[in-house]
């Protein structure tokens, strides 16, 4: 290289430097620095982006206390999920509920911006967390929000399972719509039935509209609300489930370690959506954490019951290393 071409590089660089500095740290506009050196505003904006490209400016992003923004990244890339929220959990606090409930409702804030159809499971204190501290939105940003699963049950938890539904509709400027049936029967001739009742199957026809479905993730061992709710599972039915490798469920339909479907009787009693009719849901955002539900969160991701999830650091954690 001749001593000509190394100080006209050098002059470059010392312009891209005057250039890039002037732009990133003084924060004179474009057309301002192209009036001080005398330059095209063509040219600055050439300029500046060859500064990036060799180097001489780097974005350096500080995620700020409480952002876990490379343990989301990571866990979306290893699980194929679409998005992911990472909240953390108070120190010794053990209230992981009311922190992802937070989570949810600051993420659904965000994400919903008009005419979604959202289906949301009946039964989930996590859920019915977050549109306690949800805030109303200004404009309407659902058509409808609809039960994925019956949502009757026992007159002392019957109230949460239609407060949860028909909270969120009123947050979102949406109609509510209910399943007039419990989630779980007696016997598949009475599901039968009840699928072809015309209220049930008015809603069962929604089902397939779902541009959003808002779940949480359950385990063997049915969560204290769906256990009070009279629509889990029997002890026997429980046992049946463990044997055939169920780790977990969403919207009462079970699946195995990795994800894939558990199939049992048990699913004729089901008054709820299929998993076909699931799966097809463009958005589907699960909503669970605590250290006894990451074997269950881990399934669900992996086979794709879930795409978008929201969790508490220390679940998180745990799935990017196992």
């Amino acid at each position: 290289m001749t001593a000509a071409r190394t100080t006209a590089d050098r002059d470059r660089l010392r312009l891209l430097t005057r250039v890039a500095r002037l732009y990133h740290e003084k924060g004179v506009r474009q057309p301002e620095i192209a009036a001080q050196l005398n330059l095209s505003q063509p040219r600055v904006s050439r300029l500046l982006k060859e500064a990036v490209e060799r180097g001489i400016v780097r974005t350096v992003v500080i995620p700020p206390a409480g952002v876990h923004a490379d343990v989301e990244q990571a866990l979306a890339e290893k699980y194929a999920l679409r998005d992911v929220v990472v909240v953390d959990v108070e120190s010794g606090s053990g209230d992981v509920t009311n922190a992802l409930g937070s989570g949810a409702a600051a993420y659904l804030d965000t994400t919903l911006i008009g005419g979604d159809v959202i289906g949301v499971s009946s039964w989930s204190a996590t859920l019915l967390a977050a549109v306690q501290v949800m805030r109303p939105k200004r404009t309407q940003v659902a058509d409808t929000v609809v039960q994925v699963v019956g949502g009757v049950g026992s007159p002392e938890v019957q109230m949460q399972a239609t407060r949860l539904t028909g909270r969120l509709a009123e947050l979102t400027g949406a109609d509510p719509v209910f399943i007039p049936s419990p989630g779980l029967v007696g016997s598949p001739a009475l599901q039968q039935a009840l699928m072809e009742d015309p209220g049930v199957r008015a809603v069962h026809d929604l089902w397939s509209q779902l541009t959003v479905l808002l779940v949480g993730i359950g385990t063997l061992e049915p969560s204290p609300l769906l256990r009070r709710s009279g629509n889990s599972l029997g002890a026997d039915e429980q046992e049946d489930l463990r044997r055939a490798g169920a780790v977990g469920d969403v919207c009462l339909r079970y699946f195995d370690g990795e994800g894939a479907a558990v199939e049992s009787g048990f699913d004729q009693r089901i008054v709820g959506i299929d998993r076909a009719d699931l799966l097809r849901v463009p958005r589907r955002i699960g909503v669970a954490g605590g250290r006894d539900k990451a074997e269950a969160i881990r399934a669900a991701a992996l086979g794709g019951w879930v795409n978008i999830l929201i969790t508490d650091l220390g679940v998180a954690t745990q799935l990017v290393r196992d």
